[in-house]
């Protein structure tokens, strides 16, 4: 490791590692730190369980930019998406099922043993949400204009977006009550069938501490619908060989234009004098310099466990205490000696049953139910779980004859009133693999072995501050030019020389990579 850079980037995450990517295309000598012993961030594969390769955290994809994986060729450095269909099963309590993909006709039938009206207006509503996506996707890779601040060129960028948004009105005025109210009211103009209306809900409540009645939940959804895989808009996907394929290509990318990456290398400081950066301060004491620090951690932790709070503003550094950083999700990986025989549609052996997503969320009110524990500081008695089993698509991630589950949980909060998580964390999975084993006996007996990690250990693993999965909540308070902070939307930072490329920034969380994207081609009108 050399002692002086010109950009010097904190965190190995998917978004640090395109955002180095980017910079070393352009001619800068770049270094990666990463704290953990493996790149990626939460989204890695690691043997967690001997001969098993886990997502340990991020499990799925969808979002990440095409124009990325298309620039760095990523592809040659093998990442690959494995299409899912269908995309979600949802048992009932009752014994019946709904089963949706991207096959629009299996759409209609099976929607339509719930409701024949719901039948004919989910065509309706998927292409709304099409349309939507068409109409906000670009701004994914566009730095916002700063209405704070408003330099001409924000000026410009907000004409210009006003622009378009005017040339779509309709839509328009549909986004911007996407954007403000409750995912309820949006399905309840749409839809009446319980397990169609509930499906569509756990979107909504992804990675917030929040019920699908809350304003600014239809956004959440809405995030989730954008993305593609194989060039079908809205499918989610699994990457072979695990999430960790990716965040490898990436690094692979980055080692071939030269970047420089150090594992178990944890920065304990950022040096700033005279209000411009100077480098970084490693745990081992060793210094290196660099005109540039990019911080693909959140802003919690770069401005207050890297950052002598005194070079801030005052303005700026309460702004960032009052990040809202509230979570309720716990994900739960396990090894199956076989999937779930779910009552609804029996089998033992992979079927459609177990491709996609598996949602254990039968109403709405019961979605409703499990966040009323949460927000009294106790785990949901009956929680919300979205169950993939991976290994159905993608055989090299286990042993023959063995699966992989990834249970991803709502609602877990992050305090807990009247106990802690290391006290509470056997017994809340238990409750999840109880709750699945109503729809599937077999359950059970199936689970081989476990790894729960509760929001703190989200936090104490990958660095997510309250276990935030997308550093830093979803709400329309803390989007777009208003993230992380109003007056800091565009990367920058009040320190020269110091941005932020990760999720923490504009356009939010998931697996994206537009962060780093938008972050590195700022960094680079700097010279």
């Amino acid at each position: 490791m050399q002692t002086a850079y010109d950009v010097v980037i904190i965190g190995a995450g998917h978004n640090g590692l395109v955002a180095a990517c980017y910079l070393a295309r352009a001619g800068r000598r770049v270094l990666v730190l990463e704290r953990r012993h493996l790149v990626g961030g939460a989204c890695v594969t690691e043997e967690v369980f001997s001969g098993f390769k886990v997502s340990t955290a991020a499990y799925v994809n969808s979002l990440f930019r095409k124009e990325i994986i298309r620039d760095l060729r990523l592809g040659e450095y093998g990442f690959a998406m494995l299409e899912r269909q269908p995309s979600s099963f949802t048992p009932t309590p009752d014994d019946r099922y709904l089963m949706l993909g991207h096959d629009a006709e299996e759409n209609r039938r099976e929607i339509a043993k719930f409701s024949s009206r719901d039948a004919e207006s989910y065509p309706r509503y998927e292409a709304m949400l099409t349309r939507l996506a068409e109409l906000i996707e670009p701004l994914t890779l566009e730095t916002p204009p700063d209405p704070v601040n408003a330099r001409v060129a924000d000026l410009w960028q907000g004409v210009k977006l006003a622009r378009r948004l005017y040339g779509a009105r309709g839509d328009a005025m549909r986004l911007s009550e996407i954007f403000l109210e409750p995912a309820t009211r949006m399905l309840d103009r749409w839809f009446e069938s319980e397990p169609l209306r509930a499906t569509l809900a756990t979107d909504a409540i992804i990675g917030a501490f929040a019920p699908p009645s809350h304003p600014g939940t239809a956004y959440v959804l809405f995030h989730h619908v954008m993305g593609e895989t194989g060039g079908k808009r809205g499918v989610w996907g699994y990457v072979r060989g695990g999430m960790g394929a990716l965040t490898e290509a990436l690094a692979s990318a980055a080692r071939d234009l030269s970047v420089d990456i150090a594992c178990e290398a944890p920065v304990t400081a950022i040096r700033v004098a005279d209000g411009r950066v100077q480098g970084v301060v490693l745990a081992d004491g060793r210094e290196v310099r660099a005109s540039v620090v990019a911080s693909c951690i959140d802003a919690a932790q770069t401005f207050t466990r890297l950052i002598d709070p005194a070079t801030l503003p005052d303005d700026f550094r309460a702004a960032i205490d009052h990040i809202d950083y509230g979570s309720a999700a716990a994900k739960i990986n396990l090894t199956l000696a076989e999937p779930p025989d779910f009552r609804a549609l029996p089998g033992r052996e992979p079927g459609p049953q177990h491709r996609g997503t598996i949602h254990i969320a039968p109403t709405i009110d019961e979605i409703e139910r499990a966040y009323d524990d949460a927000k009294w500081g106790k785990p949901s008695r009956r929680p919300i779980l979205e169950c993939t089993i991976p290994s159905v698509v993608d055989d090299s991630l286990t042993p023959p004859g063995r699966h992989l589950m990834s249970m991803f949980v709502q609602y877990a909060p992050y305090e807990l009133a009247e106990s802690t998580w290391d006290q509470q964390r056997d017994a809340f999975a238990d409750t999840c693999i109880d709750l699945l084993t109503e729809y599937a006996p077999n359950f059970r007996n199936a689970v081989i072995d476990r790894q729960v990690l509760t929001p703190v250990d989200l936090e104490r693993t990958f660095g997510l501050t309250g276990g935030n999965i997308f550093q830093g909540a979803m709400s329309p308070a803390q989007l777009f030019s208003r993230r992380p902070v109003p007056g800091w939307c565009q990367y920058r930072t009040p320190i020269d020389g110091l941005y932020l490329c990760g999720s923490a920034a504009h356009p939010g969380g998931g697996v994206i990579g537009a962060a780093g994207y938008n972050a590195a081609r700022t960094m680079l009108k700097r010279s």
